[in-house]
């Protein structure tokens, strides 16, 4: 992807945009519960280094087997901050936190990514219009009554969860004006340099490797192919080609889907309260998501 802010005529819906939109917001929304699935029997950073080396790496010697250039050293180095942010610190803290908190109540808690998108925007002079402000008050109201009725963790996976998306959305932000590679290539290095970085850790805590489940394994996989793969390289085009409030809008949806898989399959439980912050939060979401008029010349 093409490093500065995105041109005002991303502000469109268009085929593509919505086809991104869908993937983040379906399958991160799953990824959560995939997590839960594979840290059962896989160390948490272990796991998350392997899932995102093995996917920045298919990806490269596709991008390559198809003529695409490899990343300068600069925009290696860019790659590395952007992947140590989002996929170290961000996907890191939240598979760290899920030791001690369920899929659904992370996937919820997440859901306050577009209110720093919006704020990490402003330090680079974009703009965010009043529909999407109330669209993300109103979220931050469904996140409140999710923390007085659901969440149930440990002070540590809490805090976990809160640093997340400061990192996951300071790095979305500062990636728009950072060379990056572009298009896939930019996906790429993020996931083969956080991946990394990842792997550093997993080594300097001394994590260790036991025999992994099969349902693990298929968790691992899935989360590869699709959780990196196609959903990461479909959210870094949204970053790039939309506005911050409408790119990080899957916060929104993925507790949702979250709560279907953990509520459905994982033995997870949501109460009355609970129930009512999701609908809080997907109103919040319709109203970031619900395109607006721009002039052609302002930027998005």
């Amino acid at each position: 992807m093409s490093a500065g802010a995105a041109p005002a005529s991303a502000a469109r819906l268009t085929p593509l945009v919505l086809l991104c939109l869908g993937l983040v917001y379906v399958v991160w929304g799953s990824t959560y519960f995939g997590i839960k699935v594979a840290i059962e029997t896989l160390p948490p950073l272990g796991m998350l280094a392997a899932r995102f080396v093995l996917a920045g790496a298919l990806l490269l010697l596709v991008l390559r087997a198809r003529g695409a250039a490899l990343p300068t050293a600069r925009e290696w180095g860019a790659s590395a901050i952007v992947g140590t942010l989002l996929l170290g610190g961000g996907t890191g803290l939240v598979t760290l936190a899920e030791r001690d908190a369920s899929s659904s109540v992370a996937a919820m808690v997440i859901a306050v990514s577009p209110l720093f998108a919006a704020l990490f925007a402003r330090l680079w002079g974009e703009k965010t219009g009043g529909r999407e402000w109330l669209g993300i008050s109103v979220g931050l109201i469904g996140i409140a009554l999710l923390n007085v009725g659901e969440l149930h963790a440990t002070p540590l996976a809490a805090l976990l969860l809160i640093l997340a998306p400061l990192c996951w959305t300071f790095g979305s932000q500062w990636s728009r004006h950072l060379p990056l590679p572009q298009g896939l290539m930019g996906s790429a290095a993020e996931m083969l340099t956080g991946g990394g970085v990842l792997l550093l850790l997993s080594v300097l805590t001394g994590e260790r490797w036991g025999t992994p489940s099969a349902a693990s394994l298929w968790a691992l996989a899935y989360l590869t192919v699709f959780g990196s793969l196609m959903a990461y390289s479909a959210y870094m085009y949204l970053v790039a080609h939309t506005r911050p409030a409408l790119a990080t809008s899957y916060a929104y949806v993925n507790p949702v889907v979250a709560v279907l898989l953990g509520v459905g399959f994982g033995g997870e439980q949501l109460g009355p309260l609970g129930w009512a912050a999701l609908l809080v939060i997907l109103t919040g979401v319709a109203l970031v998501a619900w395109p607006r008029r721009v002039p052609d010349a302002e930027a998005v």
